[in-house]
């Protein structure tokens, strides 16, 4: 039948009573797991293998905007001395540009939080084009967490001390709630129903002795209730340390993980080098673990980046084993959770984050000072595997990307 005579058949048979099937609909694309490494001071983000050889994928340039946002913060007093303020403080003199990073649940999207220019935007991963910008409050952008369901993503505003919850295919704000100073790291409890927040307060001041700790500010976390994003809990470490006898370890929680129940929380805080175990359901402090030192490691805290000792802690699947990097120390180590006894110390140039592969299997961390990912073996506690990244990596995140994928 000739083409022009396609829509006179298909009007007859319509007519004549006939029914035609739909067109179905087309298939969803197949989509790989891997792993995205935020190299903060490039700008970019390097794609890479979500467990094996951990060979690299690709590579995306996250601000494509950048021009056009320098202009804004130039032509804002305010804005540029923030602005400023981040990059000789937080940024050790670079711009922040890609601190956190998840994927849309069609794996068709890169969502990012840039702190150096205070927003949240969605990368297209086909076109490298950004589809939406979402301007945080106040002028720092930080880390988020992407709901268990995969379809909000929460952002904490360092200096506007508020927590933005977002649709993260469309960038609309579901909803927001306050935090204490500085809010830091987000973490999804109950399937979704519960937002933990962990506010460190003040981390770029040299007031770093210990009887100066009163000067940080309001450090507390806060657990919101993700349907109301009313309050449903506020949590001070300062009682609960006092009542285990350290006091004097910092209130200011930095990276922090549940074990597969929720039942304990497992986190760090400034200027410690060690783990400190939390129990839910008692509301107590039950075990703290220091770890070692580096006796090459600079006493002076304020030496110290942003007032993290330790920075960047993963635990693996069955919960038996935690992953630390010992930022300041210049190392990483697997853990056991039952004794909290640490495994070999693999060597490690400034390990800023721990995450898990995708297989279970391995500890990744970034090596900030290195400009590398490596991988430690949860089994052995060995490195197995080290691969070279861009400038200064920081957050270590499992995504997913198209099958047969290939970078803009």
């Amino acid at each position: 039948m000739k083409t022009h005579l396609v829509p006179l058949a298909l009007g007859l048979l319509l007519a004549a009573g006939a029914t035609v099937a739909p067109e179905p609909a087309a298939a969803a694309p197949a989509l790989r797991q891997v792993m995205f490494v935020g190299n903060n001071w490039d700008g970019t983000v390097d794609v890479i293998e979500a467990g094996g050889s951990y060979s690299r994928v690709g590579r995306l340039n996250v601000v494509p905007d950048r021009t056009q946002r320098l202009t804004e913060i130039y032509l804002n007093p305010i804005r540029l001395a923030f602005y400023l303020g981040i990059q000789q403080g937080p940024g050790e003199g670079h711009d922040q540009l890609v601190d956190d990073m998840y994927t849309t649940p069609a794996g068709d999207a890169l969502v990012i939080s840039r702190p150096s220019f205070a927003d949240v935007v969605s990368i297209d991963l086909t076109t490298g084009k950004l589809r939406w910008r979402f301007p945080v409050s106040g002028f720092r952008s930080d880390h988020m967490a992407v709901s268990p369901d995969g379809r909000s993503v929460a952002v904490s505003a360092s200096t506007g001390n508020t927590v933005h919850v977002l649709d993260i295919v469309t960038g609309r704000q579901l909803g927001s709630f306050a935090t204490g100073d500085k809010p830091h790291e987000n973490i999804y409890t109950g399937g979704g129903r519960y937002l933990w927040n962990m506010s460190i307060g003040e981390v770029n001041t040299d007031l770093d002795a210990p009887w100066l700790d009163f000067t940080k500010g309001d450090r507390k976390i806060t657990v919101a209730d993700t349907g109301t994003f009313q309050v449903a809990r506020t949590i001070d470490m300062r009682n609960r340390l006092d009542a285990f006898g350290r006091s004097d370890l910092s209130d200011a929680v930095r990276p922090a993980v549940f074990t597969p129940d929720e039942s304990k929380l497992y986190f760090q805080v400034s200027f410690f080098a060690g783990l400190v175990e939390y129990d839910v359901a008692t509301d107590k402090i039950t075990r703290i673990r220091d770890l070692p030192q580096n006796p090459a490691t600079d006493p002076d805290r304020t030496t110290w980046v942003n007032d993290s000792r330790h920075h960047g802690l993963s635990i693996s699947r069955d919960g038996a084993k935690l992953c630390v990097a010992g930022t300041m120390d210049d190392y990483a180590t697997v853990v056991d959770r039952a004794t909290l006894t640490p495994g070999p110390l693999v060597t490690a140039i400034k390990p800023y984050w721990a995450t898990v592969s995708a297989d279970g299997l391995d500890c990744v961390i970034s090596e900030a000072g290195a400009d590398r990912v490596t991988a430690i073996s949860f089994a052995t506690g060995q490195a197995v595997a080290s691969v070279p990244v861009g400038d200064h990596p920081q957050r270590v995140r499992i995504g997913n990307v198209p099958v047969g994928w290939t970078a803009p």
